[in-house]
């Protein structure tokens, strides 16, 4: 900030003043003084103070980015289906600026069901790096504070067992024929470990059934076998 210097005004043509300093030590010193303002001291609406530094319709004071162009983006998210996350990625920000750019171009954005239906859940059996590691083999392992039942349902051979169940039982309920909503039925409850994946020990059931096997209207004891109901 300069203080207690001499200057010299110079009117210019487009109402502004430029006022050069000529005291010591800022000799030569121009500054630009707006005065285009109303009677209450506020600038004037629409007057151009300075043209010649302004920015231009379409500039902006940061490099133009890939993603702010509306055909490039919604091309990489409509037509090569890229996510916003992937987007951001590339150019090192942040997935919340991608989709106020969606949002800006009002590029509409992809529902839950369509992103789960696109999305890339990794390669299974033995070509998952994670095949086969469970207990403390595996990096989310808390020290078995897992429940018993949670863990067991997790277990690569309870899911080998139900494959090789729902191949043997055709796909569909052994009680009324109905493929939909099956679930793997023990017959001689969880509580025997010797049993659980026990492919001779398990039976296809759809949601209807199992809930009338595990029924007191069950009094036949259909699929129930000694051990009580699991």
């Amino acid at each position: 900030m300069i203080v207690n210097a001499d200057a010299r005004f110079i009117p210019l043509a487009d109402g502004s003043i430029n006022c050069v300093i000529t005291s010591p030590p800022y000799c030569g010193i121009i500054m630009s003084m707006k005065t285009q303002r109303d009677e209450k001291g506020r600038f004037v609406k629409g007057m151009r103070y300075s043209p010649t530094t302004e920015f231009k319709k379409g500039e902006h004071w940061r490099p133009r980015r890939l993603y702010w162009d509306k055909e490039w983006l919604r091309c990489e998210y409509e037509d090569k289906l890229r996510s916003a996350s992937e987007i951001a990625e590339q150019f090192g920000i942040t997935e919340t600026a991608v989709l106020h750019w969606l949002r800006k171009h009002k590029i509409p954005r992809r529902d839950m069901v369509e992103i789960r239906a696109k999305k890339h859940w990794g390669l299974s059996g033995e070509k998952n790096g994670m095949y086969g590691k469970d207990g403390d083999t595996n990096p989310n392992w808390k020290g078995g504070i897992t429940p018993e039942r949670q863990e067991f349902y997790a277990s690569d051979g309870w899911k080998r067992a139900c494959s090789e169940v729902y191949k043997r039982d055709g796909a569909k309920c052994q009680r009324c024929g109905s493929k939909e909503n099956l679930h793997v039925h023990h017959i001689v409850p969880f509580g025997n470990k010797g049993l659980r994946a026990d492919i001779n020990n398990l039976i296809l059931l759809c949601k209807d059934c199992h809930n009338f096997v595990h029924s007191k209207r069950n009094v036949d004891k259909e699929y129930i076998e000694k051990g009580g109901v699991e």
